[in-house]
């Protein structure tokens, strides 16, 4: 039997796990109470590895870019000798941020305040006054900028602020398996396309990181999109694989696995490419048996992903690949960054199909993402009734031998670390 736990403080659990009865549950609190989040600070995005970006958006020496991850302002760049840094976008001065821009390219970051200046990695080079500081704390680096640890797997850079935490290969696991799924489609590196894409709503960020795996919601949901798919490509052929698989990756993690009736710029046409678009994916099937063998090649072809590397990094490698994180800015709101990923040097017109796939479905204004967010602040909404109706139930397929994407081991999965790092080991 599955043991409920409490969060510190509380006399009832958040998560409710009773798998061997068929029963899974998260307590709706979760997703309102303030003391909640104020935890999930501390234990999830100050413990955890967290996507920062992809070396492709500072690909030349001296480019830079600014981001939030975790609440931190954080300055992303690659140096005059190209290696890739990251640093707390504050000075060690008086605080204020050394970088105003968004993104550009720079030989140092100069403080607008008192003038100190910084090269790209992040050493001290020049202030005003600066015979009147010690020299001590100058050959200690005391007035450099503070950086975060920063590891990368295929491209893919995340920090840590826990200087304790396990590296990065570790942390990701068996979400490396699917990274390379994406990583390999081209031979000459991947690169994001298009800049960033960023919106917000009112809902927990949990209830994202729930629905981007969720394939139950999907009919449904966007059925407007799938009608759509069904009625411009016309006959989609054979090439639908028949496979619906989720997988708990452990520590958080989960995919999930299937086959669908759109197009795949990677080497998977519809009917709606013509000729020409057909020549082009067989051209690239071709390019992936040679190097990867035909099973590899047909998986990465046909297959369609969704992962959730917990916390808050999501890769869809679906009729488009974006990349996507989304952090909480109140226990009832987040602000969501979205990115498009693809094939250096693809063909311009596999490119083009690409930003169409990507603006159609995954986009802020597609068929998908509004009615996402839609359906996640109703159910933030519906939470203003938990004293009545307390819980949200997560038991679908529980138990069964052969679950399929439409039950919810995937979610099962988030929910398990998460009530390991909010809640405590279970016993």
């Amino acid at each position: 039997m599955g043991i409920q736990t409490a969060f510190a403080g509380q006399s009832s659990p958040l998560v409710d796990d009773r798998s061997k009865q068929g029963i899974f549950r998260v307590a709706r609190r979760a997703f309102v109470e303030p003391s909640v989040l104020e935890r999930e600070q501390r234990e999830i995005f100050e413990k955890c590895w967290l996507y920062l970006g992809h070396e492709s958006e500072v690909a030349k020496p001296g480019d830079f870019l600014t981001r939030s991850v975790a609440g931190r302002k954080i300055i992303f760049t690659r140096n005059k000798e190209g290696k890739v840094g990251a640093f707390f976008n504050t000075c060690p001065h008086r605080g204020a941020m050394v970088c105003r821009e968004k993104q550009g390219a720079a030989n140092l970051f100069r403080c607008f305040y008192h003038s100190w200046a910084f090269d790209l990695d992040g050493k001290l080079i020049n202030r005003p006054g600066n015979e009147c500081y010690s020299e001590e704390a100058n050959a200690n680096g005391e007035h450099d900028l503070v950086a975060p640890r920063l590891e990368n797997y295929r491209g893919l850079y995340f920090i840590n602020l826990d200087r304790n935490a396990p590296d990065l290969p570790s942390y990701l696991g068996k979400t490396r398996e699917f990274i390379d799924l994406v990583m390999d489609q081209s031979e000459t590196g991947m690169e994001v396309v298009g800049g960033t894409q960023e919106y917000g709503f009112r809902a927990n960020w949990k209830l994202l990181a729930e629905n981007s795996v969720d394939g139950y919601h999907g009919q449904p949901t966007h059925v407007t999109y799938f009608d759509y798919v069904m009625s411009t490509n016309g006959n989609i052929g054979d090439n639908v694989v028949k496979i619906s698989t989720p997988h708990d990756l452990g520590q958080g993690h989960a995919v999930v696995e299937y086959g669908a009736p759109w197009g795949r710029p990677i080497a998977k046409a519809v009917p709606a490419w013509g000729a020409k678009g057909e020549a082009e994916a067989e051209s690239l099937r071709a390019g992936l048996e040679a190097r990867f063998g035909k099973e590899r090649a047909e998986r990465i072809a046909y297959t369609n992903r969704n992962m959730v590397i917990f916390p808050n990094f999501v890769i869809n490698d679906i009729m488009a690949i974006t990349l996507r994180t989304f952090e909480p800015v109140g226990p009832g709101q987040m602000r969501v960054s979205a990115w498009t990923l693809a094939p250096k040097g693809e063909a311009p017109e596999s490119r083009q199909r690409r930003l169409y796939n990507f603006l159609e479905f995954l986009g802020p204004g597609g068929f998908a993402t509004p009615d996402d967010c839609e359906a996640l602040a109703l159910c933030q909404e519906g939470y203003a009734n938990m004293a009545e109706a307390g819980w949200n139930d997560i038991s679908k397929g529980l138990n069964r031998e052969q679950p399929t994407i439409e039950d919810e081991v995937q979610m099962r999965a988030f929910w398990r670390e998460w009530s390991r790092r909010i809640e405590g080991e279970r016993a």
